[in-house]
């Protein structure tokens, strides 16, 4: 029988990602994380040999083969499996793991960051195998003492996107059938996803449209155009009522301060936020606690 799963990690190495911003494990069996999408999600490369169904942005990828599988945290994307065969490795990163202006440049210019190319790269039995022996080399080291691992392992993630760009086919760019209303729904999923806002140590990243587009690889005013088109509002109105929206949780169902509430929600001041309440929803953040029984 087929499972739905969102493709999410395990709790013990999400934890493991963001205190070293990597980790690599090998999938013995079963892909099947019952885990939902944080707000903050990692860059991900799998080797996977098995049989599955990918939905990734509006897109819908059949695998029964090998194939390497680019994850960008910026697209939503769940599994469908239908065997308990599958196999492969999966390795987990932070952009900040990657650093360095020539590493972050390969990476956001790799089938990773674009939201434009397929993120499957069907493998032949000889890539298969150069390919597992880069995730092998990798799973090494990282249980290594080696002094200078973290170098190696990012070599070795540099070497499989110069591989995977080297084998992927190029893309004609050709225009998608209703490119507005999928970046309308990528806009709106990468919204959403920003909350709820769980502490001020990691206030909202993404307020502003140019935020949003530089997230989704797109000029603003394409942005812009497009959220209008398909909703009938500007992506700012959007924004501003999604973070009002959460203001207004925070304000009745929290104990946390006025001053705690404008920094998670990525003000610099409480009075910007206190202003942009009121300009939003008609009355001031104390007024609206006071009403709340």
């Amino acid at each position: 029988m087929a499972t739905r799963s969102i493709s999410g990690v395990p709790e013990s190495i999400s934890k493991d990602i963001k205190l070293k911003g990597f980790k690599i494990h090998e999938l013995l069996g079963t892909v099947n994380h019952s885990v939902a999408h944080g707000r903050r999600d990692f860059y991900k490369i799998g080797l996977v040999n098995g049989n599955m169904t990918v939905y990734y942005g509006d897109k819908i990828l059949a695998i029964d083969d090998a194939v390497l599988f680019f994850v960008n945290p910026n697209v939503p994307h769940s599994v469908v499996q239908h065997s308990k065969k599958t196999t492969g490795y999966a390795c987990l990163f932070t952009e900040a793991f990657i650093t360095g202006r020539e590493r972050t440049g390969i990476l956001k210019n790799s089938p990773l960051y674009n939201i434009d190319r397929t993120p499957l790269i069907l493998l032949n039995k000889k890539q298969a195998m150069f390919m597992t022996g880069i995730f092998q080399k990798m799973l090494s080291v990282h249980s290594s003492n080696y002094h200078d691992k973290d170098e190696l392992l990012k070599n070795c993630i540099e070497l499989i996107i110069h591989e995977a760009l080297r084998i992927q086919q190029p893309q004609n760019g050709l225009p998608y059938k209703n490119g507005a209303t999928r970046i309308t729904n990528l806009f709106m999923d990468l919204l959403e996803r920003q909350f709820p806002i769980e502490s001020t140590k990691e206030p909202l990243r993404l307020r502003t449209a140019q935020d949003f587009a530089g997230s989704l690889s797109v000029h603003t005013n394409y942005l812009n155009r497009s959220v209008k088109e398909v909703t009938g509002k500007p992506t700012s109105v959007h924004i501003a009522e999604r973070i009002s929206a959460e203001a207004k949780a925070l304000l009745l169902y929290t104990d946390w301060s006025v001053a705690d509430i404008a920094y998670g929600l990525g003000f610099e001041y409480p009075t910007y936020f206190n202003n942009y309440f009121k300009r939003v929803t008609g009355t001031t953040p104390k007024s609206l606690r006071k009403e709340k029984v």
